[in-house]
């Protein structure tokens, strides 16, 4: 990039030209002779710590953000405006609208019968594991421990109360596969790929082709921006289930909150499950435990807006059991550059040899699901996430026909009912409980209950 300087009257402005045909930059230093305009939007990705501070400086209490709101009501003045006033007619209230609502009853929940709690009622959203254990703890065969940090932490020590956190949640967990090692942090893909083939290796040597490292857990760097190079080796290119651990908490000893967090999460990525519903083991859902259903999740993830090469990322979650619904499984697929609607959900192919092919994420999730539970499902409900309104139309023709054709080419005649819900969370509505001193109606920050519905009427 050239810029060009030309001198105008008084002689202390500069104007700039901009040419993208070379890129040399003559004159001044840019700081000395150009400043940024305040106010202006940033539409970039921030990093950790511009979203930390960000958050730090917009996050209020709901009684001071409640206050914030009628003050810019009152300064605004909007009843004296005229183009609001007269041009479109509105009167604008200086006090809130009250509705009326209510607050759902929490789920309870089922933990194993064996252990001291079996069942648990969340209070304020809130409940741990103490005196519990996993409905379904996972099996973990063939794992080990990387620590990328230069810290002093004592892995040895760290893994050995983390394998003893999960087997008392009542997961079956081995001994280290490969032996627990430190890196340094400048050439963590090398180590993850040196860890894959060393583990396919030690495999094949015992005869158990076709396995593979279940688990790696991974201490770390101290510095941050590392975890999504970790996730993108490990989950993508290696297959490999990571559980990465911050190098801070892994230096703590008896560490027992956070090591049974990591328990649970870990379960879940090896196939176990935490908890499930009452009320799904006494069929008690209404629309998914009287007849076998099946429960989708679908998004698609768009690159930054000053990117224009990138594709889009899509994304579909299915339910794997049932009536439980509590396990899942998921695939990606990319496609093309800020396409908002799904591309794989299904597709075919021509095969020389085998014809016509069909394929796409919701057939491989049906099929999932048929092997995981015995039955194909009855009814199909589908949650459809980030599709803005003048979208709604084109994304619930092309993809409820997606849907239909994957059933069809399972078995003809094949249609079973399907429920498409588009989900929308970026609104703008506000809701604070009336009494921000009444304790029955809020939480420890003040925020409205959990389970909190307005009423139908509304």
């Amino acid at each position: 990039m050239r810029f060009h300087f030309d001198r105008l009257s008084p002689s202390s402005l500069i104007s700039l030209k901009l040419s993208l045909d070379r890129p040399r930059i003559s004159g001044p230093p840019l700081s000395q002779i150009c400043k940024i305009v305040e106010g202006q939007r940033y539409s970039k990705k921030l990093n950790e710590k511009q979203v930390s501070a960000l958050l730090k400086a917009t996050c209020q209490r709901p009684d001071v953000r409640e206050g914030s709101i009628k003050q810019m009501v009152r300064h605004n003045n909007y009843n004296n405006d005229k183009l609001v006033n007269e041009e479109f007619g509105i009167q604008v209230r200086a006090e809130l609208a009250s509705v009326d609502a209510r607050v759902l009853p929490p789920p309870r929940l089922k933990y194993h019968d064996t252990w001291k709690e079996t069942q648990v009622d969340p209070r304020v959203g809130v409940w741990n594991m103490i005196d519990k254990k996993m409905v379904n703890g996972g099996k973990v065969e063939f794992w080990t421990c990387i620590s990328f940090s230069r810290s002093r932490i004592n892995l040895d020590e760290f893994c050995r109360e983390l394998i003893s956190m999960c087997r008392s949640k009542g997961m079956d967990f081995n001994e280290p596969f490969l032996p627990i090692k430190s890196a340094y942090p400048g050439q963590i893909e090398k180590d993850l790929h040196d860890i894959h083939a060393r583990s396919t290796e030690k495999l094949a040597n015992m005869g158990l082709t076709g396995k593979q490292l279940q688990l790696l857990i991974i201490v770390l760097p101290d510095v941050s921006g590392s975890y999504g190079k970790i996730k993108r080796v490990c989950e993508t290119e290696l297959g490999i289930v990571s559980q990465c651990c911050q190098p801070r908490q892994a230096q703590k000893n008896n560490n027992k909150q956070y090591l049974e967090n990591l328990s649970l999460k870990i379960n879940v990525k090896v196939g176990g499950r935490n908890t499930v519903l009452m009320s799904a083991i006494e069929r008690r859902i209404p629309f998914v435990t009287d007849r076998p259903t099946i429960i989708f999740g679908a998004d698609v993830t768009h690159s930054q807006p000053e990117d224009d090469a990138s594709p889009s990322i899509a994304a579909v979650v299915a339910s794997m059991d049932w009536p439980e619904v509590t396990k899942y499984g998921g695939l990606v697929s990319a496609q093309g550059h800020k396409e908002e609607i799904i591309q794989d959900l299904y597709k075919t192919y021509q095969d020389p040899q085998r014809g016509t092919v069909h394929c796409g994420m919701i057939r491989e999730l049906l099929i999932a699901f048929k092997t995981s539970t015995g039955q194909k499902p009855h009814r199909i409900i589908f949650y459809r996430d980030g599709v803005s309104e003048g979208q709604f139309n084109q994304v619930l023709v092309h993809e409820m026909d997606a849907i239909r054709k994957a059933c069809v080419s399972l078995e003809e005649h094949y249609l079973p009912r399907v429920t498409f819900v588009v989900v929308q969370k970026r609104h703008h509505t506000r809701l604070f409980p009336a009494d921000h001193n009444d304790r029955r109606s809020t939480d420890r920050s003040g925020n409205i209950l959990p389970g909190f519905r307005l009423c139908p009427l509304l």
